[in-house]
């Protein structure tokens, strides 16, 4: 199903080598992820909000991910994705399934509406985002093909609820009705739809994302009456509002659930935790309460064990799939082909951070590392502000080279305070941060790539906008539109 030539990125956390896993299996931010098996794959999509765009990743154990493709690169429906104006908005909790030979994704804007794209290759091409319906204030859709062929699409609404079902055209194009409610409850959201034993099922998240539970609804008739059962919450253990994921069935016979927790700075990460059947009821992790370690699922292929690849060196023809750009690309602004085997970015005019376009992340791994690039300024214009960030919510946090008149120097802002450094004679620098989310985390130089000298304090890193702080690379100015870095390598040391 994955033959499409991709630069993929792998990641593996939980696989403890020995036919078990550990919690969390992907430590990263993969907010509200939604899975469909086809045959033994299993394809993976979550939110990103306003990061471009919605990453497709595989596995073939449910342990070890690897990304190979993205719905889209760029959202063309609302010009607020164009002018950084789009913060927390972009991609809520999207769906994947499969039916008759395509994948589709569905997921909903809060401000714009419902959006779908389908691929016969869930590693792309995609198609281009088709809007299904122009609304404001849906969140979390699912669409269902039911055995008599009729299809429907479930969602909540931004404030989390009501469950509401609509009819749904076959080619999944067209909502055929106003909808009908067929649930309110605490915070009920992130609705999932399954067929089993002849019972519809919701399967949906409770209670808020940090303090809540998982909910299962089930009846003979899609449009309810509903009964209801918790079938997992934190119980005695560690692991807050462990919920909002998918259901999964295996060719074995086996069902597992894969749920997020909100951890603060890092953001989502993803648990997997085992299902039984009692009662035609699906009772998640260990008498509904999630497992640290369990026995990996029963699937056939061996699958190999992958640390996370994260680093790049800029030297193919397309960035690796683990980068993502803050609010729409603009493409005739960057380049791997500008200096051969870099990474350029050129400056748009911007205020700060938040609003500098080019700006590339992507997701911390775990809660320690070191990252180091190499930066070559030698084509920087005056007013330009070029280097290394952490995107942490509304607090700056970055280290980089200022260009001022003739001159260039070191300046870095660490929790809002800034430190000024070293004017610097040479065309090249390098930056590192030391991540430690539990402890400091902080930003050096280098004008040789051997002695690095840490500046400013500890960085302030939170999660914001729905999202948890990640990494990037930005180049702006305050002046006016103009001038160029050039990243030679991004190293990212995975503790």
């Amino acid at each position: 199903m994955i033959e499409k030539d991709v630069k993929t990125a792998q990641y593996n956390w939980g696989d403890l080598g020995n036919g078990f896993y550990k919690n969390p299996v992907l430590n990263a931010d993969y907010s509200d992820p939604d899975i469909v098996r086809v045959n033994d794959d299993f394809y993976m999509v979550c939110s990103e909000f306003h990061y471009m765009g919605i990453p497709v990743l595989h596995s073939k154990d449910l342990v070890n991910w690897t990304i190979i493709g993205r719905v889209y690169d760029s959202l063309k429906h609302d010009p607020v994705y164009d002018t950084m104006s789009a913060y927390a908005k972009g991609s809520w909790a999207p769906a994947i399934k499969y039916h008759n030979g395509t994948f589709y994704v569905y997921f909903c804007t809060p401000d714009e509406g419902l959006y779908m794209s389908t691929a016969k290759n869930p590693a792309g091409p995609w198609t281009p985002v088709y809007e299904v319906e122009r609304v404001t204030g849906w969140e979390d859709p699912c669409p269902f093909w039911d055995d008599d062929g009729n299809a429907y699409l479930g969602h909540s609404t931004v404030g989390a609820g009501p469950i509401i079902i609509h009819k749904l055209s076959a080619d999944g194009k067209k909502l055929l009705d106003n909808g009908t409610i067929v649930y309110v409850g605490k915070i009920a959201e992130g609705t999932k739809i399954y067929k089993r034993n002849g019972y519809y099922y919701l399967v949906i998240p409770e209670g808020g994302v940090q303090t809540g539970w998982q909910t299962v609804l089930r009846s003979k008739s899609i449009y309810g009456p509903y009964e209801k059962k918790i079938v997992l919450q934190t119980g005695s253990t560690n692991i807050n509002g462990p919920h909002q994921g998918s259901l999964i069935e295996l060719e074995s016979g086996e069902s597992w659930f894969i749920h997020f927790q909100d951890v603060g700075t890092l953001g989502r990460v993803c648990h997997l935790q085992p299902v039984t059947w009692v009662n035609d009821w699906p009772l998640m992790g260990c008498d509904g309460e999630p497992v640290s370690i369990y026995r990996k699922p029963d699937v056939d292929t061996e699958y190999k064990r992958c640390l996370p690849q994260t680093s790049d060196e800029f030297n193919s023809s397309e960035l690796g799939l683990q980068w993502q750009w803050n609010h729409n690309p603009v493409n005739d602004k960057w380049s791997l082909t500008e200096k051969p085997g870099y990474l350029s970015l050129e400056a748009l005019y911007a205020d700060n951070i938040l609003k500098a376009r080019n700006t590339l992340t992507q997701k911390l791994m775990g809660n320690n590392g070191e990252i180091t690039v190499e930066m070559n300024i030698e084509n920087m214009a005056p007013g330009q502000i070029a280097g290394l960030a952490f995107l942490a919510g509304r607090e700056e946090n970055w280290i980089g080279v200022v260009k001022e008149g003739d001159y260039s120097f070191i300046k870095t802002i660490t929790g809002g305070t800034r430190t000024h450094g070293p004017r610097i004679g040479a065309n090249t620098v390098w930056f590192r941060t030391v991540i430690d989310l539990d402890g400091n985390t902080e930003f050096y130089f280098s004008i040789d790539n051997d002695s690095f000298i840490q500046l400013g304090g500890p960085c302030k890193l939170q999660s914001g906008f729905w999202k948890g702080a990640r990494i990037g690379l930005f180049s702006y100015n305050t002046i006016k539109d103009g001038g160029r870095v050039d990243f030679n390598w991004f190293r990212y040391e995975v503790h």
